[in-house]
């Protein structure tokens, strides 16, 4: 369904999604990750057609990292990413074809329930990690398609990431693994005629960008208080997610009203 977006939306509307964008901004550069996953399902919430946001977010994720990698190249762990990246790239192009295939109501089953996932794990602290080599590969396979279908993958590749990465490489090397993954999503995108919704896109940028700045100065701040930063931001993701599955559910008549 097209959508103008934010010339169709009504004020509280166009208020939630200029915070939410905002948010996404800041959790992107704050944490290097992270800001389709924690904004996505809160954006659903306002127009529940996932292509009419990740087009948005995949050019806001494309301007801003290569702002920020500019002049960062050099602390970008290029090996590891080499090799991660012969199992990230194919399953997130198998991923962009599962999102423009997948019905709508199966797809915000999907992000919904991965966003759960994520509130959950955060919340109670729990670590995603992998005990060997082909775990590792099949976490990244696992992102590498939910990034594709969703933009939602980040949390499955970050664990793989942070124990093979130093930590002054950590952000700048997963900002050009999402350059890439958002890179062949949006080439799709454009040979199959999806709208960009590119003018809505261009008109959020300066409010994206105030959180940015913001997640940029937080950033060493975030890392020293990781654990209080993920349990509460992922008490909230689990709420959010948890009334948007139950919502999918309902409207598309697979749980009875009550």
């Amino acid at each position: 369904m097209p959508y103008s977006l934010l010339f169709d939306l009504n004020a509280p509307q166009l208020a939630g999604v200029l915070l939410l964008f905002v948010w996404t901004g800041f959790v992107r550069s704050g944490l290097g990750f992270g800001g389709a996953a924690l904004g996505l399902p809160l954006l659903l919430f306002i127009v529940d057609q996932p292509l009419v946001w990740l087009p948005i977010i995949g050019i806001h994720l494309l301007f801003f990292s290569a702002l920020t990698l500019r002049t960062r190249l050099a602390l970008v762990d290029w090996h590891f990413l080499a090799r991660a990246s012969v199992y990230v790239i194919p399953a997130a192009l198998a991923g962009v074809f599962g999102l423009l295939n997948i019905p709508t109501g199966i797809l915000l089953l999907v992000i919904y329930s991965l966003a759960l996932f994520y509130g959950i794990v955060w919340f109670l602290r729990w670590d995603i990690h992998s005990r060997g080599r082909w775990t590792d590969r099949i976490l990244l396979v696992l992102g590498g398609y939910v990034a594709g279908m969703s933009l939602t993958g980040a949390p499955l590749m970050v664990a793989i990431f942070m124990r093979n990465v130093s930590k002054e490489k950590l952000r700048n090397t997963l900002f050009v693994l999402w350059f890439v993954i958002v890179s062949v999503k949006m080439s799709t995108f454009v040979a199959v005629g999806v709208n960009l919704h590119a003018l809505s896109a261009l008109l959020l940028l300066p409010v994206a960008a105030i959180g940015h700045a913001l997640g940029l100065k937080a950033h060493d701040v975030i890392l020293e208080k990781d654990a209080l930063f993920k349990r509460v931001v992922g008490g909230v993701l689990a709420l959010v997610s948890l009334l948007g599955l139950l919502q999918t559910l309902r409207v598309h008549g697979w749980l009875a009203p009550g």
